[in-house]
């Protein structure tokens, strides 16, 4: 991605300065963003981390733990924001219109992919990568006393049914509602997205058997499986999970269909370059800190830690992915 063609040089200097400035651009040493001249002492101040989601779903876990993780690599406190709504929308939105200084880094869900094909203004250029951090295979889980014994139960209950059969999901445009599409598409079904603004308030309201289903990561309904409180049907991925212990794949129950999350860090696009590889040198050691795989594979998620540039094609490949999913 071309930092400098995306950027303005915008700093307001004294006018005694001016002159100095402007040699140094015309030499062909203008910065992005403006910031780079003085960004040696990065950072000197506390970093804000914005998570598009709400606190206690599997984005904010990961968020705040490889923030903690961050903190001790740069020297710096790391507050964690959470901006709620929209699928991610208002969160992503906000956080792409920060300065791009490096003091407002963000969680970057799979929605940022997704969320363009979907009607939100939402464009996966306007964000500089510094990384994935981690994947999150979907389920589909029911409430504990559902009638709905087995995927195939909700896949007959669905046929015989169309459009009753309701999924809650972390938000309209999400991946989890994706999760449902693309279930819906492979059983031939129609079961009803019901968007929530995350995805523990769509697991609280299977648990509370405000609608049929859920369809979340697996961090968000392992945790209710295990007390009881939810039944997952299926894993929506390639592999079984440690964390759902007897529970089969989709694939492995008859329906071919894998889909799933992840989550990555980025800023706004334009960053500064010694400031970008300062701030992705912290995510890399964090991401693969014995601490957050820790935390992350209790979960049930898996940590996945990929480089800015190589994390910079497969978001091009999954863009390109969603676009025939939600394709009209």
């Amino acid at each position: 991605m071309n930092h400098n063609t995306r950027t303005r040089f915008r700093r307001i200097v004294p006018a005694a300065a001016a002159a100095a400035i402007a040699a140094v651009a015309l030499a062909g040493c203008a910065n992005r963003g403006g910031e780079a001249a003085q960004s040696g002492d990065f950072p000197s101040k506390s970093i804000t981390m914005v998570v598009p989601y709400q606190a206690g779903g599997a984005s904010d876990l990961s968020a705040r733990t490889l923030a903690a993780e961050m903190e001790k690599k740069l020297g710096q406190s790391i507050v964690v924001e959470n901006r709620v709504g929209g699928a991610g929308s208002v969160g992503l939105t906000y956080l792409s219109a920060r300065p791009a200084d490096g003091y407002t880094i963000g969680y970057l869900p799979v929605e940022t992919v997704m969320l363009g094909y979907q009607g939100y203004d939402i464009d996966p250029a306007r964000y500089d990568l510094l990384g994935q951090i981690v994947s999150v295979p979907a389920t589909i889980a029911v409430p504990a006393n559902s009638p709905y014994k087995t995927l195939q139960d909700l896949i007959d209950a669905a046929k015989a049914k169309p459009g009753t059969i309701t999924v809650a999901n972390s938000g309209a445009g999400s991946i989890w509602q994706a999760a449902t599409k693309a279930l819906n598409k492979t059983a031939g079904v129609e079961l009803k997205p019901v968007p929530f603004d995350g995805g523990a308030p769509a697991v609280n309201a299977a648990i509370a058997g405000q609608v049929d289903a859920v369809a979340a990561g697996v961090s968000e309904t392992s945790v209710a499986a295990a007390d009881g409180r939810l039944r997952v049907l299926a894993i929506l991925n390639d592999k079984a999970s440690a964390a759902l212990p007897g529970v089969a794949t989709a694939k492995e129950l008859g329906t071919d269909v894998s889909i799933g999350g992840w989550g990555a860090v980025g800023t706004p696009a334009g960053l500064p370059d010694d400031v970008r590889d300062e701030l992705a040198a912290a995510v890399k050691a964090a991401a693969e800190s014995e601490s957050f795989v820790s935390v992350i594979k209790k979960s049930g998620n898996l940590p996945v830690y990929e480089a800015p540039e190589a994390f910079q094609a497969f978001y091009d490949a999954e863009a390109k992915r969603f676009s025939t999913l939600f394709a009209k």
